[in-house]
């Protein structure tokens, strides 16, 4: 008898090994039982069974046990939540081997320097992340970083650009918590002073006005000088934010926005606007941070500088430069003038 039960416990295992065998074997097999594309989404603490049915269910793989056999070749294999696409037909040994890898799918989002609210919204909506009413929406909750800038009404000034993966179905407030929780990280390397909501909106006017590197700090120098001095700061960018906030923006600088009493227009109002006009990046913060020293009160655009900038220290020299950026202007659009309402760096700024 005892002889016999040894017999059947060798039959049984046999058994057992031919078919854990033929269960590996199927989980090679690629297969695809979708058509275009399927997401699947595992949670944490998801049990096997669980997301082996999830997976047979979307036609990721063909049967639950595909999956099961897969997993039972890999039992201790830690698998990664998150968000998976599936597009190519595959085994179901692979599909086990992306979710350990943790090849979760995210889409791409590079916020570049300068960027302002409706800026950042725009290019999440375009990316289908969400909408742009929902982004400024959550953007307009400055809690987050009033510890730091308690003079903050939003978040303008301190979603840091740079480039972000995230998830199809981003949460608007976690993407938020993100971009400030990368400001809060570079401001620290920075060495950032205690006058944060000053210094973030200088630097927010100097990554508007210039995009050459090495003129920031020149541009914080004319601005600090000016402020000094008790002048206007004359910054056309905050004409564009005004018109921006009260949604009359028409994509040019008209008298009008010029002469229209706003507390961001600096053309009006002295001193720095309430707050940042767009989400300046780090070089900006730090021009704003360390000033260069000079005796600079004006600048204007070189005519064909590529964006770059003369700058002076009389009202005299800056004229003589607006009237040479004029001509070569003139010269380049075969002897048209640019128009004075609407050419940010065709007018003196006094």
């Amino acid at each position: 008898m005892r002889r016999k039960g040894r017999l059947v416990a060798v039959a049984l295992a046999a058994l057992a090994v031919g078919a854990g065998a033929w269960a590996w074997s199927q989980s090679r097999a690629p297969h695809k039982g979708f058509s275009g594309e399927v997401f699947y989404e595992l949670k944490r603490g998801t049990g096997t069974v669980a997301m082996a049915r999830d997976l047979a269910a979307a036609g990721v793989v063909k049967t639950p046990w595909h999956f099961l056999a897969a997993r039972l070749a890999r039992p201790r294999t830690a698998l990664q939540a998150g968000e998976y696409r599936f597009t190519e037909e595959a085994s179901a040994a692979q599909v086990l081997d992306r979710i350990a890898r943790g090849d979760v799918y995210f889409v791409v989002l590079t916020v570049p320097e300068g960027s302002n609210l409706f800026e950042i919204g725009e290019l999440i909506e375009r990316n289908g992340l969400g909408s742009a009413s929902a982004f400024r929406k959550a953007a307009s909750d400055a809690a987050g970083i009033q510890d730091l800038a308690p003079g903050a009404a939003t978040l303008e000034g301190y979603l840091f650009p740079s480039t972000y993966q995230l998830g199809r179905r981003t949460d608007m407030l976690e993407l938020c918590r993100r971009m400030t929780a990368e400001f809060r990280r570079v401001w620290k390397e920075l060495g950032g002073g205690a006058n944060v909501q000053a210094t973030v909106t200088l630097a927010s006017l100097v990554e508007k006005e210039t995009a050459a590197p090495d003129e920031r700090a020149l541009v914080a120098g004319v601005y600090r000088n000016r402020l000094e001095a008790g002048m206007r700061l004359d910054c056309d960018p905050t004409v564009i934010y005004a018109a921006l906030l009260e949604g009359r923006w028409r994509g040019a600088i008209y008298r009008s926005d010029l002469e229209r009493q706003h507390a961001y227009n600096t053309y009006r109002v002295a001193g720095l606007p309430p707050g940042p006009i767009a989400n300046p990046g780090r070089a900006s913060l730090e021009a704003a941070l360390r000033p260069a020293e000079t005796t600079a009160v004006y600048f204007v655009a070189k005519p064909g500088g590529g964006g770059r900038h003369v700058f002076s220290g009389t009202l005299a020299a800056h004229e003589r430069a607006v009237a040479s950026y004029r001509r070569g202007t003139a010269r380049q659009r075969g002897g048209k003038a640019p128009a004075v309402a609407g050419r940010k760096k065709a007018r003196a700024r006094r």
